[in-house]
C-alpha cells in the first residue's frame, strides 16, 4: 500500500510501533549527544544498550513545497517509490531484502520536509545501513514500479474524493493559502499525478536529498564512533547542497469566508480557522496551552463541552495549531448531522468570541498546564517515539536542551499571558470555513477568494 502520510495533518505526532520501552519518568534524564561524522554529517544520539535495537529518524528540508508547478504530489510519489528498488536490486528483490533483515524503512512527504524512518536490529545494522545508502543514492525508479505506484496513488485519490473530512481540509488549504505551495494538495490531483515522469522523480531526489538540509536523530544500541561511520556510509554519497526553490512566507487571509461543497452524505464536516502564531513567536507556548483549552484537550476542551456535552450537536469537535515553516494557522473541525451544521458553527463562533473577550479561567489554565506537563513524558516511551520527538525539535530548531526546558515554558504561562494571547490569536468573526455534505440552513458568509 502507498503510505497515507505517517504523520497525518499533524506531522511528527503519530508514533510508530514501539521498539524498546523507556520509563517516561526518565525523559528529562536522557543524555542527548550531538555526534558529527568524519565527513561532517551531524545527528542527535540517545545511546542505549538495553535492547539490541536502533531507531533512526531523518528529514530533508523541502518537502511538498518543492513540487514542480503542475506536478503536485511529486514529493508524495517519491516517498512511495523509495523502497521500490535501488542499485542492482529491483523492487521485489529490494523488498525481500528488507524482510530478510527484519528492518523497517519508510518515507513520508510533509509540507516542509521529506521524512524517513529506519528501525533495525543491531546485528543487522551494517546490511541495513547499506540498503539505506542504496535507496537514497541509487533509487531505480523502474517504469513498471512507477506505473504500479501511480495506480495506487490514483486509487487513493479516488477514495479521498468521497471522504468529507479530506475534501473539507483540501478546500480549506486552498482558501487559506491562495497562490502559495501550502494551498496545493500534498498527494496531488489525478491530473498532476498522471503527468509525473521518471525524470521528475529523479530530479526531485537530486534537488532535495542533500546533506546541508539533512536532520537526523538516533536512539538505541549504537555508540558515537559507530554512528559517525554509519552516517557517512548512509548519507555521504548525497550532494553537499540542495537546490531548493525559495518559498515565500504565506499570509493566510482572514474571512469571513465560507465555501460549501455538496456531497450526498448524512453527516457534514466543517473545517474552520484563520492565521495562527509562528512556532518561534514568544507567544506560541501560551497559544499552545490556550488551544488545549479551546479544542485540543478532548473532553476537557471548551468546544467539546459546549458543542457535544451540553447540546449533543456533534460527536467530534477539535482545534489545533499548525505552525508550518512558512505560515502558521489555527484550525478546527466539527462533524455533525446535516441539520445541525449551522447551529454547531454558531456555538463554536460564540465560544471563540467569549474566549477572546474573557480568556480562560484560572482553573482551566491550571488543569491545562497540569495535563500538558504530565503527559509530555509519555512522548518518550519508546526508541522510535524518542527519535520522533528529537527530530521534531530539530526541524523546529528549538535547541538540543528543549526536552529539559519545555515543561518550564508551559509552567511559566500566566493567566494574564493566556488572556492576552487569546485576544491576539482568536478572530471568531473572521473565520475561513469549508463545509462538505448537505448542510441545512447554513447562512452564507463572505465570498471564496
Amino acid at each position: 500500500m502507498v503510505r497515507r502520510g505517517a504523520f497525518g495533518l499533524v506531522w511528527l505526532c503519530a508514533l510508530l510501533v514501539p521498539l524498546a520501552t523507556a520509563p517516561a519518568a526518565q525523559a528529562n534524564d536522557m543524555k542527548i549527544e550531538r555526534v558529527t561524522s568524519p565527513g561532517g554529517i551531524e545527528a542527535w544520539l540517545v545511546e542505549s544498550h538495553a535492547n539490541p535495537l536502533i531507531a533512526i529518524r531523518f528529514a530533508f528540508r523541502g518537502g511538498a513545497t518543492q513540487d514542480d508547478p503542475g506536478k503536485e504530489g511529486l514529493s508524495y510519489f517519491v516517498s512511495a517509490m523509495m523502497d521500490e528498488g535501488a542499485g542492482e536490486l529491483d523492487a521485489l528483490a529490494f523488498q525481500e531484502k528488507q524482510q530478510e533483515l527484519a528492518m523497517r524503512m519508510e518515507f513520508d512527504a510533509a509540507r516542509d520536509v521529506m521524512l524517513g524512518n529506519l528501525q533495525t536490529l543491531t546485528e543487522n545494522k551494517d546490511q541495513v545501513f547499506d540498503l539505506v545508502r542504496l535507496a537514497l543514492a541509487e533509487p531505480r525508479f523502474d517504469e513498471d514500479a512507477i506505473a504500479r505506484v501511480r495506480a495506487q496513488i490514483l486509487a487513493g485519490l479516488k477514495f479521498d474524493e468521497h471522504d468529507p473530512e479530506t475534501v473539507a481540509s483540501l478546500a480549506w488549504d486552498r482558501l487559506a493559502f491562495q497562490g502559495h505551495p501550502y494551498g496545493r494538495p500534498i498527494k496531488g490531483t489525478p491530473r498532476s499525478v498522471a503527468s509525473i515522469t521518471r525524470d521528475d522523480l529523479k530530479s526531485y531526489v537530486r534537488r532535495v536529498f542533500a546533506r546541508d538540509k539533512l536532520l537526523i536523530s538516533v536512539v538505541g544500541d549504537i555508540n558515537p564512533a559507530q554512528l559517525g561511520k554509519a552516517l557517512d556510509h548512509m548519507f555521504g554519497a548525497l550532494p553537499a547542497k540542495a537546490d531548493l526553490t525559495p518559498v515565500a512566507d504565506a499570509a493566510p487571509p482572514l474571512g469571513p469566508t465560507q465555501e460549501i461543497i455538496e456531497m450526498d452524505v448524512p453527516q457534514s464536516v466543517a473545517q474552520f480557522g484563520h492565521r495562527g502564531i509562528p512556532r518561534k513567536d514568544s507567544d506560541f507556548i501560551a497559544a499552545y496551552v490556550l488551544n488545549y483549552i479551546i479544542g485540543g484537550g478532548g473532553f476537557a476542551s471548551r468546544l467539546m463541552e459546549e458543542v457535544r456535552e451540553k447540546r449533543g450537536l456533534a460527536y467530534s469537535v477539535y482545534s489545533n495549531l499548525y505552525p508550518y515553516q512558512h505560515g502558521a494557522v489555527f484550525v478546527g473541525s466539527v462533524a455533525t448531522k446535516n441539520e445541525a451544521v449551522g447551529q454547531s458553527l454558531e456555538v463554536i463562533e460564540g465560544e471563540l468570541k467569549r474566549l477572546a473577550e474573557q480568556g480562560p479561567t484560572a482553573e482551566e489554565l491550571a488543569n491545562a498546564k497540569s495535563y500538558l506537563t504530565g503527559a509530555y513524558a509519555l512522548r518518550f516511551e519508546s526508541s522510535s517515539s524518542i527519535a520522533n520527538q528529537l527530530l521534531a525539535i530539530q526541524i523546529e530548531d528549538l535547541g538540543i536542551d528543549y526536552v529539559n526546558r519545555r515543561n518550564q515554558l508551559v509552567e511559566a504561562v500566566t493567566l494574564d499571558d493566556i488572556k492576552r494571547v487569546a485576544k491576539r490569536l482568536i478572530e471568531a468573526d473572521r473565520l475561513i470555513t469549508t463545509i462538505v455534505g448537505k448542510p441545512v440552513a447554513v447562512a452564507p458568509v463572505g465570498t471564496p477568494g
